[in-house]
């Protein structure tokens, strides 16, 4: 079971990035941009939103690319999103119950383990590689760096931010989108798409832009404030710079 939170010292450089939901090309070409035009290395830390699965056709594909990428860069941090929350509680691997997972996509991720979707939860779990379900079971929670936060869905705005309960972090949409926060922390968080990346500084980023529904992967760089994109099926990054305020 992941702690409460994580809580890191700042970097050299963040970059967040988010919603993916098994698309692992426009993953593949962003990571390559850092590596080469970034120059990406283990100073810097990397954040993924959460949702690596469901919906796109190549879920595994990409929570292997994932593992690759720790092994990689180890201080990488993976959060959970609602769709890997549902598919623990499915599988009978986290506290609750969730039988939603299948029309939330989860036929999608199943397809691509070669997992019939009317398969049982044990055969599903002997089915899986044993390094994903240990992916699966350590993403965090959430993560705090400096006047930063990282969460997949965001935070109740009337809890302390160092309490904040799973049904809020992996779930929450309009409360927290809607209302002024007082955190002192800008929250970075995905799960709810929007055409381009939202701001509402000093409050909050909205990272999720529907990669899996044709639009765009992006990725927020700190301190440098600038947003990386891959266009679905372009295959190129685009930047621009957003402002403090």
């Amino acid at each position: 079971m992941s702690a409460p939170f994580l809580e890191l010292e700042p970097p050299a450089r963040i970059f967040a990035i988010g919603d993916i939901h098994g698309c692992p090309e426009e993953l593949h070409i962003l990571l390559e941009h850092l590596r080469s035009d970034r120059g990406l290395g283990t100073q810097d830390l990397l954040v993924f939103i959460g949702d690596y699965i469901d919906r796109g056709f190549e879920s595994r594909a990409v929570v292997e690319l994932a593992i690759a990428l720790k092994q990689e860069f180890p201080a990488t941090v993976f959060l959970r999103g609602n769709h890997e929350s549902m598919m623990l509680q499915f599988l009978g691997m986290d506290t609750g119950a969730d039988y939603s997972w299948l029309q939330n996509g989860g036929t999608t991720t199943l397809k691509s383990y070669g997992v019939a979707s009317n398969a049982a939860p044990e055969e599903i779990i002997a089915a899986l590689p044993p390094a994903h379900i240990n992916f699966l079971l350590g993403l965090e929670r959430y993560l705090l760096v400096s006047d930063l936060a990282f969460v997949h869905a965001g935070f109740d705005p009337l809890r302390d931010v160092r309490t904040q309960l799973d049904q809020d972090i992996y779930w929450i949409r309009d409360p927290f989108i809607n209302n002024i926060h007082r955190f002192e922390r800008t929250v970075v968080f995905g799960h709810t798409p929007f055409k381009q990346v939202m701001f509402n500084l000093p409050y909050k980023i909205g990272i999720d832009t529907g990669l899996v529904y044709g639009n765009r992967l992006s990725c927020i760089e700190f301190p440098a404030r600038e947003v990386l994109q891959v266009q679905r099926k372009k295959f190129k990054v685009e930047s621009y710079k957003f402002p403090k305020s």
